[in-house]
């Protein structure tokens, strides 16, 4: 008969047995959570594993919570972005501070150093899918610091307001708003900033507004100001056809799917779900707009390499009703892509990048393949082997490299 002692050692061996298999068996879970197959040449692939774990986790928080009926989901995932939020502070290189612009909240960071001359401008839209995002995120204000120090500039950092609470045109107007009142001569003045060299910035929905308030700057006779150059990261530039190459390629990688920007681009007109379910079928265009098709025809507008294996598909018309209750879903400020020729012309230098596996690669590269048609002079920097967001993803080597080449051609033409 064994005695109590070796009986409690087999018991402790058989929980500890036990603890060890349920470890690995959460461990396995975790790793499969994490886990997510990347292409070959995506350079640090656990750190994108972490970063969409992350954004993976919040998505489904949110939605959970939309489920239940205890929050929309984009009001959830505002809440969540907000643990980016950085106070503004100043250094030894740099003075940051928070203000207003005609009502409209803006951080600008000046250097602390003196000079006799008139500082370079820049004017920077956060993205966000114009529901969440703002200029104190980290990332944000990093990038700011970044270009001011090393550009010598004063850097415009604006907020604007969010869907679901406002819609188009609110975002866009918020944005031209503030952007008409620091092109006020007397206001650059204040600011120490050279009228002949402003540039305007934006990254995915804040490179959307960016090109469309680039376009109406053209179009204001108040506006005396002209930028020298444009700079549009990753932008979303239309909303007629869901069905390019990068949007089929792209559709469930890391950071940004078809399914969440889609999303966004219903939000940014109405919460009315019906939009969305239109749009994620690529039928939310009536039949009597179909003439605007031609400036996103991804067949004629996108590089060879980029069409190779693919099909254009005509989309399907949809209801005329969609287009009456939201008429933004056709309107060139939400859509910078349906500007005809004519008024693309006048655009300054402009400097778009792309990303390989990002859904909004095309909108991008037809948005230069219409800027040089139309004579304007445009730099193309395709960043091969990164997602949406790269550049706010300071840390990592791809994401460090493009943040680097962006300020150093603004070093260099702006």
């Amino acid at each position: 008969m064994l005695s109590n002692t070796v009986l409690l050692k087999k018991q402790n061996s058989y929980n500890m047995r036990k603890k060890y298999f349920g470890f690995l068996i959460l461990g396995v879970l975790l790793a499969g959570y994490i886990y997510v197959p990347l292409p070959d040449n995506v350079e640090e692939p656990w750190k994108i594993m972490l970063l969409n774990t992350f954004l993976k986790t919040s998505s489904y928080l949110a939605l959970f919570g939309e489920i239940l009926g205890l929050n929309h989901f984009m009001k959830s995932m505002a809440l969540f972005s907000r643990i980016q939020g950085f106070p503004p502070t100043s250094d030894e290189n740099i003075i940051v501070k928070d203000t207003t612009f005609n009502d409209i909240p803006v951080r600008i960071y000046v250097p602390q150093q003196k000079t006799k001359s008139l500082r370079r401008g820049l004017f920077y839209i956060h993205g966000g899918g114009w529901c969440f995002g703002s200029n104190d995120y980290y990332s944000y204000d990093l990038l700011s610091r970044w270009t001011a120090e090393r550009l010598d500039a004063v850097v415009i950092s604006t907020n604007y307001r969010l869907a679901p609470k406002y819609h188009f045109p609110v975002q866009f107007e918020d944005v031209y708003t503030a952007l008409k009142w620091f092109l006020d001569p007397q206001n650059l003045e204040s600011y120490g900033v050279d009228p002949g060299r402003i540039g305007i910035s934006g990254d995915s929905a804040g490179g959307n507004l960016a090109a469309a308030v680039a376009q109406q700057l053209l179009e204001d006779p108040d506006v005396k100001i002209k930028l020298k150059v444009q700079t549009l990261i990753y932008p979303a530039l239309q909303n007629f056809d869901f069905d390019l190459p990068s949007y089929r390629e792209n559709a469930h990688y890391p950071v940004l799917s078809k399914s969440l920007m889609v999303r966004f681009w219903s939000e940014y007109f109405t919460t009315d779900r019906s939009l969305k379910k239109a749009m994620l079928s690529n039928q939310h265009i009536p039949l009597e707009s179909s003439n605007l098709f031609k400036f996103v025809n991804w067949s004629s507008l996108l590089p060879e390499k980029f069409k190779k294996g693919h099909v254009y598909k005509t989309p399907t018309h949809g209801s005329s009703e969609l287009a009456k209750k939201y008429p933004g879903i056709l309107d060139v400020k939400a859509s910078p892509l349906l500007a005809d020729d004519s008024k693309l012309r006048g655009l300054p230098l402009t400097y778009v990048i792309t990303c390989q596996y990002d859904v909004l690669r095309d909108d991008g590269l037809m948005y230069v393949t219409r800027l040089q048609k139309s004579g304007v002079q445009v730099i193309h920097n395709h960043v091969e082997g990164a997602f949406h967001g790269t550049l706010a993803f300071l840390f990592t080597k791809v994401g460090y490299r493009a943040a680097n080449q962006y300020i150093n051609w603004l070093h260099e033409n702006l």
